[in-house]
């Protein structure tokens, strides 16, 4: 705040508003506002669109950007306090734009930000996906330093980190576990989503809980202008949005549905083997929001989501999301703008297994309840400040058993498990005259765990001391102080250098036993044996424009420091077990790379060329008597290759390549025989590779012709287009032919997969 500029010899002005798309009235945050005769003073709006900036007295030319909209030029007379809400028009839309620009050219060069992605729903429209179903977490995992494993493997993996390292939020609430259909579709249906940002280096204080990356998610607020219906009709799933005023140019709604047929194509089929199987997934959005006056805005949203799997006589798998969110922005003064939010989430899933002569069921749920309060400070014309709190409860009911009463299997009753977390946040952001821009932050978080009950002291796994808590004081508290620090140097309008330091702490934790697409893991909280996970990351990057702008260049480079790393111990048992705690083992991690990315953003011909290289290893005690290993995560080389070609208004090719290197595994080292019976000896851990990874996917896009509002188009795709068959598992056997020798068996899920998907628009 000592930033804060004090020139009293001028008379100073503060123009504030909101920026706007002009055919439906969505907020556009991110939009940039500069003043053409004040080079390097400016703003950007919010998450909400808002804005303001403080000018000295005079006759200025405001100039508002938005990434895929058309760039509109503003004079205005700054004499008195101004509010304008600047409403613009997608270049989607625009019957003067010739040549389409789906980014500012400047965006990369003039921000703060490093090791961010931002892509828009408009922006994957056309580009080939699974069973033609448009989805924002497969795309995101084409630019480089974001990863998934392998085919029928769900999480997402940035800069090193495991899946359960990513804080995934919808409308600011957390989604625990965002995938449909043993992880091939997110829960996310691309007819409800704004757009999506990622962090995968320094998110900004009023982020945590999470060491690896933060992806928010913002749903559309609904079309305050008109009714609007958009849908698909897919081979294996449909979904459908109708969305429109409440009351013109103040409020608006959106309901968003989705469901997949799969199960219904299966009873169709004469063979009973597939006819009597379950296989579905459903999601649901909804949002309403109303401007109550100038400086008061209400929002209110939801969603709920389910899978069913179920296999007759064998098993029957259902998990699902509930979420509800409910926003206030007021605005206190010009230069003064604040969010007040409550958020519930609600996860749970229950394993049912169907064995004669008795059944029994896994159950686990996740819940938590936030309350968030953020101020925005527009201090100066190039100084912003942010400070806020949150509170946050969480419930976990960890993996119970449940049995009849003639099981053969005895039923397990594990305690609930309780805390409270509390966060107060502040950053400071300030550009100088001499092309410097430096945000930093700190963020101070308490987690402190509660509950009657007996809490137990592990020593190598065994019980060695117990603690019987019954005040509703809290049984352990963790005090963190996470820093952040960004810094950038913009050499001049084509190129510059970034620089940042980033500290996290995680004290929710996921623990799994398997490479299973299911979501059968084990949900913790940091505890008397399980410290925060904590991460350092140093970053670095070089951003450099080419050719006009046509081109855009990054090369980033991290080194990221794990603390207090988890893994489990080999042979752990985590399913229903109390003593859970004791199965887990702690160490240090480490994780260092480089990423480089090559844009082309204007032409018919335009896409990306991503490439990165990296490495992430743990040092645990316990596991390979402590020396560094490769996590199950780690793959050296990472390729994706995006690119669309606009043969016309009506055609659009896309395709797309990614290569990765094979993940860490561990495969057995010999083999022994007991009583006749083969079993597998493992040596080291993730001493071993899958095979090397690779796809092609090619799509085609054909605009039908326009009848009035009614828009369509037909998308023809194929995914694995050269059929290779990527391992999804390496099982190893004793040879039928010769009992001696030892076979390994790979199993592949599919070749080539062709779709068809119909969408329109009215």
């Amino acid at each position: 705040m000592c930033f804060v500029p004090t020139i009293l010899s001028q008379t100073k002005y503060t123009i504030n508003g909101v920026v706007t798309d002009v055919t439906n009235g969505e907020t556009l945050p991110g939009a940039t506002i500069t003043v053409e005769e004040l080079p390097g003073v400016g703003t950007a709006s919010n998450a909400y669109g808002y804005f303001a900036l403080t000018l000295p007295e005079g006759s200025y030319t405001l100039k508002i950007q938005y990434i895929g909209y058309q760039t509109i030029n503003f004079p205005v007379n700054i004499n008195q306090n101004l509010y304008w809400n600047f409403k613009i028009e997608s270049i989607a839309t625009s019957i003067q734009e010739i040549e389409v620009t789906t980014y500012h050219p400047d965006n990369r060069i003039h921000t703060n930000n490093i090791g961010v992605e931002k892509i828009q729903i408009s922006e994957i429209k056309n580009i080939p996906v699974f069973f033609g179903e448009r989805d924002i977490l497969k795309t995101i995992t084409l630019k480089p330093g974001i990863t998934s494993v392998r085919d029928g493997q769900s999480g997402i993996h940035v800069r090193g980190g495991n899946n359960s390292q990513n804080l995934v939020l919808l409308d600011e609430t957390t989604v625990y576990y965002p995938y449909h259909l043993l992880g091939f579709f997110s829960t996310f249906n691309s007819e409800a989503i704004k757009d999506i940002t990622i962090y995968k280096g320094t998110a900004p204080t009023s982020y945590g809980g999470r060491i690896s990356s933060v992806m928010d998610i913002r749903m559309k607020d609904g079309n305050n202008q008109s009714f609007e219906v958009n849908g698909s009709l897919g081979l294996i799933a449909s979904n459908l949005s109708v969305e429109g005023p409440i009351v013109k140019e103040r409020g608006s709604f959106l309901v968003a549905g989705r469901r997949t047929y799969v199960d219904m194509l299966l009873k169709m089929t004469k063979d009973p083997e597939l006819s009597n199987k379950t296989l579905n997934f459903y999601d649901l959005n909804a949002k309403v929001n109303f401007t109550i006056n100038r400086k008061n805005r209400i929002f209110l949203s939801a969603y709920t989501g389910r899978d069913a799997l179920r296999i007759p006589n064998h098993v029957g798998v259902s998990w699902g999301n509930q979420i509800v969110s409910f926003k206030w922005n007021h605005i206190w003064h010009d230069k003064v703008f604040s969010n007040t939010s409550v958020h519930y989430s609600d996860f749970d899933y229950m394993v049912d297994f169907e064995f004669e002569p008795s059944t029994f069921s896994l159950y686990s749920e996740l819940k938590d309840l936030c309350f968030k309060h953020e101020f925005q400070f527009f201090l100066g014309k190039n100084n912003r400040l942010n400070l806020g709190f949150d509170l946050k409860s969480y419930n976990i009911t960890p993996g119970q058993l449940i049995a009849e009463e003639d099981a053969i299997i005895h039923p397990v009753k594990i305690k609930d498990k309780t805390a409270r977390e509390r966060s107060v946040y502040f950053s400071n952001e300030i550009k100088t005259s001499s092309n410097w821009i430096i945000n930093f932050g700190i963020r101070f978080n308490f987690f402190s765990v509660y509950g009657i009950g007996t809490y137990y002291i592990y020593t190598d796994g065994l019980v060695t001391d117990s603690l019987k808590h019954i005040a509703k004081s809290p049984v352990k508290t963790y005090f963190n102080p996470e820093r952040r620090v960004n810094i950038t140097h913009v050499i001049d309008n084509k190129q510059s250098v970034k620089m940042a330091y980033s500290n996290h702490s995680q004290n929710i934790h996921k623990i799994s036993s398997s490479d299973a697409s299911l979501p059968i893991d084990i949900w913790l909280m940091s505890s008397t044996n399980v410290k925060p996970e904590i991460s350092d990351q140093f970053t670095a990057g070089y951003f450099r424009n080419f050719h006009q702008n046509m081109y855009q260049f990054s090369a980033e480079t991290y080194f990221k420091w794990m603390h207090d790393a988890i893994d489990l111990r080999t042979g752990g048992n985590i399913k229903a077990n109390e003593h859970i705690e004791g199965e887990l083992l702690f160490g240090h991690g480490r994780s260092y790379g480089l990423e480089l990315l090559l844009k082309k953003t204007t032409g018919k011909l335009h896409g990306w060329l991503g490439y990165n290289l990296s490495r992430t290893e743990l040092s645990i005690i316990g596991i390979n008597e402590g020396a560094w290993y490769p996590a199950r995560q780690d793959m050296t080389n990472d390729i994706s290759v995006v690119g669309l070609y606009d043969f016309s208004d009506k055609w659009t090719l896309s395709a797309t390549w990614v290569y990765q290197t094979g993940n860490a595994v561990t495969f057995p080292s010999g083999k022994y025989e007991i009583n006749g019976e083969v079993r597998y000896n493992y040596d080291k851990r993730n001493a071993n590779r899958m095979p090397d990874y690779h796809r092609l996917d090619v799509g085609l896009t054909w605009n039908l012709n326009t009848k009035g509002r009614y828009k369509s188009s037909l998308n023809f795709s194929v995914y694995n287009a050269y059929a290779r068959k990527n391992a999804f598992s390496i099982d190893f056997k004793q040879d039928p032919a010769n009992p001696d020798q030892t076979i390994a068996v790979m199993t592949y899920l599919f070749t080539i997969i062709p779709s068809i998907t119909y969408n329109f628009h009215f």
